[in-house]
């Protein structure tokens, strides 16, 4: 099979469910077949936190939400249909991925190849990311650089965790429960679409207190040199543009940098895991 009628035929399985959001869980299992059918269990949480929300409607919700879930649909569907034809070569980057990761499967190989779709995604769709409200735009960035974190916890654990690193891949691990703890963004962000009369800071302060330490304690603090870990392994240097001085600025260089502030316990968590800041410049409001 040719990659353009791979490409083409993954275009319309997308077309098909794209008036039935529900149908893009059932499009994202299939994908996997049954030798690598644990590493579904990341993406379908998540999927399910886009459907609860309803950003996927195709009337009432998120064209930006949508693009990057067709992305990493299309990704996928091309690299099945390629592989059960065992068909290899000329295929884009981020086809070449899945297939990759259906000949070799490890939790390295799933994370660059779903990370790299959803970068593409957001690379390709940053004109629909600034119609949105700019709580929407905080959580898309939040939401990428957990997708990120947990990508290191399994490639770069000491970066992760500093001196508790060896606890990151058995974490990390998609096929896992724990790595919910990193992906549930229920701990973060309301579940409504859209997300009318709230502020970031208002957001914030219902934000759980484990999804604090995470996002504070071991996100923020790293985030320059989380994005450029990816950006290496994903083969994507664009992806460190999303950063400006240390903080994510996908949409807005602005968005969230005056309300991100750190606890007492965040700032703990960051002295335990042996941070060092003089790795990085600080960002306003994280210290």
């Amino acid at each position: 099979m040719h990659q353009d009628h791979a490409a083409a035929q993954a275009a319309a399985q997308i077309a098909a469910v794209q008036d039935e959001p529900h149908r893009r869980l059932a499009v994202a299992a299939d994908f996997y077949p049954a030798h690598v059918r644990d590493y579904q269990r990341a993406e379908l949480y998540f999927l399910r936190w886009e459907l609860a929300r309803g950003v996927l409607h195709p009337k009432t919700g998120s064209g930006w939400w949508r693009a990057i879930n067709d992305r990493l649909l299309h990704d996928k569907l091309a690299a099945r249909l390629l592989w059960d034809a065992g068909a290899r070569s000329a295929v884009p980057t981020g086809v070449r991925h899945w297939l990759e990761f259906l000949d070799r499967p490890s939790p390295a190989a799933w994370y660059r190849a779903h990370n790299r779709s959803v970068v593409t995604g957001y690379l390709d769709s940053a004109p629909l990311a600034e119609s949105e409200l700019l709580p929407e735009r905080f959580m898309m960035n939040v939401t990428l650089s957990r997708a990120l974190f947990t990508q290191a916890l399994i490639e770069q654990p000491a970066l992760a965790l500093g001196r508790f690193g060896r606890l990151g891949r058995r974490i990390g691990d998609p096929r896992g429960h724990a790595v919910r703890v990193f992906l549930d963004m229920r701990n973060v962000f309301p579940e409504l679409y859209p997300m009318h009369g709230l502020t970031i800071a208002q957001i914030l302060a219902e934000e759980g207190r484990a999804a604090r330490v995470i996002d504070y304690g071991l996100i923020l603090p790293r985030l320059s040199e989380l994005y450029a870990f990816a950006a290496t392994s994903l083969g994507e240097p664009r992806l460190t543009t999303l950063i400006d001085n240390g903080m994510f600025s996908y949409g807005d260089h602005s968005v969230g940098r005056a309300e991100l502030r750190p606890d007492a316990l965040s700032r703990i968590m960051t002295a335990a895991t042996g941070f060092s800041r003089g790795r990085r410049r600080n960002p306003p409001g994280i210290v």
